[in-house]
């Protein structure tokens, strides 16, 4: 129960919906225990009536009639009016909740993201807030009231003859007792039930995001055995937890019908000896029967709320990892966030000044969570409106380096400084909003294409678009569109070649237009042709802007004002162009490479990145 005491703790803003529940159930209990008390003088008024010893008249018993429908039409009203609230504040609450792990999420730092599936993560959100908000809709429509005339039966049965209320005061705890046993091996199995149903939702959403992979490899057959034998051992699970549940509710059950074989004889009895009317007999066993209701749904309320404890356990997980508080501001709309305009204010806050400073990598040594550093002691300084590109073997750290600039991780020794501004300690919006990126992976989202080119930008105007995406040579496949702009690009562009999504990113950046440029293999995806005129507007968008370009083709590189070469995490080599290609360095074996133009040349300049 603390699990559901957490989950409304959380969520104390709905105390009103609360209160109106509660009131609801109070006058539903009420107009339901009204019922017995109508029929049982009905009853004895009828039975009276027949026995000549207290004549009625049919008027009489036509307003016990009345009095018996209007309280059951204000339960009826009541009832549905606790439902209603019910329904509105569960919804309430899945929101509530699914914003607040959405938004934990986005504050989370990205090392959460490198060792989790996506499809683990959705399934996580989709199961445990439906099973939390499930029981807390039941709970509301259905249990309260339930508790309330269960309370009230004890109490009325107990005035009428003590050991009836001392029978049912009994029943509850120790069914309940019972009840509470049976689910702590109940939740067990749940657990490792949940965990096969996430990995399994997980892989599931990974093979649909790359279906084309999945298919061209012809793996369709392996990941739908994979997939099925996931829920397949939830099966074996559930026949085990089922099985032992089931067992367990013919023992409750079984002592609750003692119980009540025990209460209907006593009613009897004390009927035969007239201590009770026919009435009050009558009442009794309505009472009893109202009684039952409670109990019997008690096993269900039960496997709700553990459906609803597992869940939140999952739930709670996550929002108690550690955020990261710089990202955490960027999500709570605090100081750190800016308008969407903001890239131009802040390119205007720069202190430093033309072929000053503007970043430093100072010591900087890094390693990916529970890994090895991959970076060591990089210590590099980049002048205002320098242009330099990283050049290495894969893997060495060039996009690692990339992502520290970001602040998309923090180094494990060291510091990444913009402008003077430790990135460690330093508001993220305004530094992020400093960099324009190109991603080596074109990584655009479903929706249109002119929200895609303005997603760091979405005060551009269409003309600004527009203007981005003709540098970027997009627009001329864009307008053949028959929606143009607004055509659909399905989900993660689909719907375009690997040239077209990354013109459409590199239109991104343009648009953008910060003050500190990366370029993660930009042109990786473009044939010669494209990559000319796609080059041309990169070159002027790095006009006056700190460049920082990790590229695939030498002759980009060569355009650069210095080559920084990575080696095994650490700096090698740093120089111009021409002083490269002398120092028998990397750059100048690559070159060598290139000329070669042989197949081993060839091979080993992948290792690099590089292709001719």
């Amino acid at each position: 129960m603390k699990s559901i005491a957490r989950i409304v703790r959380a969520t104390k803003e709905l105390w009103p919906y609360f209160v109106g529940i509660i009131i609801c159930a109070v006058l539903t209990s009420a107009t339901s225990l009204l019922a017995p008390f109508i029929i049982s003088g009905a009853t004895d008024a009828v039975v009276g009536h027949l026995n000549g010893s207290a004549p009625t008249t049919g008027t009489a018993i036509a307003w016990f009639a009345v009095a018996y429908l209007a309280a059951q039409l204000v339960s009826v009203l009541t009832t549905n009016i606790g439902g209603y609230i019910g329904d509105v504040m569960s919804q309430r609450m899945r929101t509530i909740l699914s914003v607040r792990y959405y938004e934990k999420l986005l504050s989370l730092p990205l090392s959460y993201f490198d060792t989790e599936l996506t499809g683990t993560i959705i399934a996580r959100l989709n199961r445990s807030i439906t099973e939390v908000t499930n029981f807390v809709k039941t709970m509301s429509n259905t249990f309260i009231s339930l508790v309330l005339t269960t309370v009230s039966v004890i109490v009325i049965s107990s005035i009428y003859y003590w050991p009836l209320g001392l029978l049912l005061i009994i029943i509850f705890p120790v069914y309940f007792w019972l009840t509470s046993k049976t689910s702590e091996k109940w939740q067990v199995w749940e657990g490792e039930k949940n965990e096969n149903i996430d990995i399994a939702s997980g892989r599931f959403a990974e093979v649909i995001g790359q279906i084309r992979v999945v298919k061209s490899f012809g793996r369709e057959r392996r990941e739908l055995t994979d997939f099925g034998g996931r829920f397949e051992k939830t099966i074996g699970l559930t026949r085990a937890q089922s099985k032992f549940w089931h067992s367990m509710d013919v023992a409750r059950l079984s002592f609750l019908n003692l119980i009540f074989f025990a209460l209907y004889l006593l009613i009897f009895l004390r009927t035969l000896a007239g201590d009770f009317t026919i009435g009050d007999m009558v009442l009794l066993i309505q009472l009893l029967a109202m009684a039952v209701a409670p109990i019997n749904s008690l096993s269900w309320i039960v496997d709700t709320a553990q459906r609803a404890i597992a869940g939140s356990k999952d739930y709670f997980e996550v929002m108690e990892r550690q955020s990261d508080a710089r990202a955490l501001a960027i999500t709570a709309g605090a100081a750190g966030v800016r308008p969407d305009s903001a890239t131009d204010a802040a390119a205007a806050s720069i202190t430093a000044e033309p072929g000053a400073e503007l970043v430093r990598f100072e010591g900087v040594t890094f390693g990916y969570e529970g890994e090895s550093d991959v970076l060591h002691g990089i210590n590099l300084a980049v002048k205002r409106g320098e242009r330099i590109a990283f050049v290495g073997e894969s893997g060495g750290g060039k996009s690692t380096l990339m992502a520290l600039l970001e602040g998309l991780y923090d180094p494990r020794e060291g510091r990444v400084l913009v402008d003077g501004m430790d990135i460690a300690g330093s508001d993220l919006a305004q530094v992020r909003s400093l960099i324009g990126m190109v991603f080596q992976e074109a990584s655009l989202f479903s929706g249109t294409i002119a929200e895609n080119i303005a997603y760091g930008r979405p005060d551009a105007t269409r003309e600004q678009i527009i203007e981005a995406a003709t540098k970027a040579n997009a627009h001329d496949f864009i307008s053949k569109f028959a929606d143009g702009y607004e055509s659909l690009i399905g989900e993660r562009g689909l719907k375009l070649s690997g040239g077209q999504k990354q013109r459409i990113a590199i239109a991104r950046a343009m648009l953008k237009d910060a003050p500190i440029l990366i370029l993660d293999e930009a042109t990786s995806a473009l044939d010669t042709k494209a990559e000319r005129a796609v080059q041309k507007g990169l070159e002027e968008l790095m006009e006056g802007r700190t460049s920082l370009i990790i590229a695939h083709r030498l002759s980009t590189i060569a355009t650069v004002d210095r080559i920084v070469t990575l080696k095994e995490g650490r700096i090698d080599e740093v120089g111009s162009p021409a002083e490269l290609a002398a120092s028998g360095g990397i750059y100048a074996e690559l070159l060598g490479l290139q000329n070669n133009g042989g197949k081993a040349s060839k091979k080993k300049l992948q290792s690099f990145d590089i292709v001719g």
